[in-house]
């Protein structure tokens, strides 16, 4: 009895620092791609890297977000989860799609081939940092949204801190906090606002927000699917009342 409670408690300590470590690689890599996007501060941006003929930058690109877009989508859905969780155990399951993620978005900022011809670019200081700060609040957007539900659940902390405390796994809630009450979807939004909010749009950027929005868009529609499935005419319900992205007055809910 003492050996199987030994090796249970060294499990719960390894899945809890697997989920620490997952969390903290992803944490540094969305800190590295906001520079990345931005072309600031980090030392290779989207628009610099190994120089390739246009049509096959294109291309390159295209497969990257693709590989991206395809391991978000596919681990993202329930009946994928199901299957792999009979060999993931569930209370890493979160931490190991987001290591998978964080992997995918590694690789789209490292092989990504740079396409550098400007589309436009704004060269007066003043509206040139209104825009910055504009981008930054989107990408402030982003990491608000997370925390307006729960950020530590959907980075896959919070599922290994109540394993290694030997709780059961947190029944899924239902919550629509103020920012959520505003638009359904206030982190995507955020993406967006960080993508296309640019003070210089080069010809890859500009491929990469578009790629990325229509990704965005079509992902949002197999979500809302599996919300609906899980919480049935409260969601629908609450899309009623709700714009998806876009804002309008009198969109906040008093509920």
């Amino acid at each position: 009895m003492l050996q199987t409670t030994d090796r249970g408690g060294l499990s719960r300590t390894l899945m809890t620092a697997y989920g620490a470590v997952a969390y903290a690689v992803f944490f540094a890599v969305f800190l590295y791609s906001i520079g990345w996007v931005e072309g600031l501060v980090v030392p290779r941006t989207i628009d610099e890297g190994p120089q390739t003929p246009v049509v096959v930058a294109v291309m390159v690109n295209l497969a990257l977000l693709s590989v991206f877009a395809v391991q978000h989508s596919v681990m993202a859905r329930p009946w994928f989860k199901r299957r792999w969780t009979r060999i993931v155990p569930q209370p890493i399951e979160r931490s190991t799609f987001v290591l998978f993620a964080t992997a995918a978005l590694a690789l789209v900022m490292w092989q990504w081939r740079p396409l550098p011809q400007e589309v436009w670019d704004v060269d007066a200081t003043p509206v040139r940092v209104a825009l910055y700060a504009v981008s930054f609040a989107g990408w402030g957007l982003v990491l608000a949204s997370t925390f307006a539900i729960d950020h530590f659940d959907l980075f896959g902390l919070r599922q290994v801190l109540r394993n290694f405390a030997g709780k059961s796994p947190a029944e899924a809630e239902f919550r629509t906090p103020m920012l959520y009450r505003v638009v359904r979807h206030p982190l995507y939004l955020g993406f967006l606002i960080a993508f296309w909010v640019a003070p210089t749009m080069s010809v890859g950027h500009l491929l990469f927000a578009a790629v990325t929005t229509g990704y965005i868009l079509v992902a949002l529609r197999f979500e809302e699917h599996d919300l609906t499935e899980t919480f049935g005419d409260r969601y629908r319900d609450y899309s009623a009342r709700v714009p998806r992205l876009v804002p309008r007055p009198r969109a906040v809910s008093r509920t």
